[in-house]
C-alpha cells in the first residue's frame, strides 16, 4: 500500500488513464474527484466484496486480490 499525503487542490496520477484530485479536506473527512476513462469501473469500497479472493498471479509466489 502506498501512503500519501496531499493538501487541498493535490494531484494522484495512476497509469495514464486515472487522475484523482483533492477537492477537500475537512474535519475527519476527505472529498476526492476521481477522472478516469468510461471503461474503468469504480467502486466505493462497501459496494465490492466484502473479502476479494486470492488468485495466482504470473512471478514466482505473486498473489493478487480478485475483486
Amino acid at each position: 500500500m502506498l501512503i500519501l499525503t496531499r493538501k487541498r487542490d493535490g494531484v494522484i496520477q495512476i497509469g495514464e488513464d486515472v487522475v484523482v484530485r483533492v477537492m477537500r479536506t475537512g474535519r475527519g473527512s476527505v472529498k476526492i474527484g476521481i477522472e478516469a476513462p468510461s471503461h474503468v469501473k469504480i467502486l466505493r469500497g462497501e459496494l465490492g466484496p466484502a473479502h476479494p479472493e486470492p488468485v495466482a498471479a504470473e512471478g514466482a509466489g505473486a498473489v493478487m486480490f480478485q475483486h
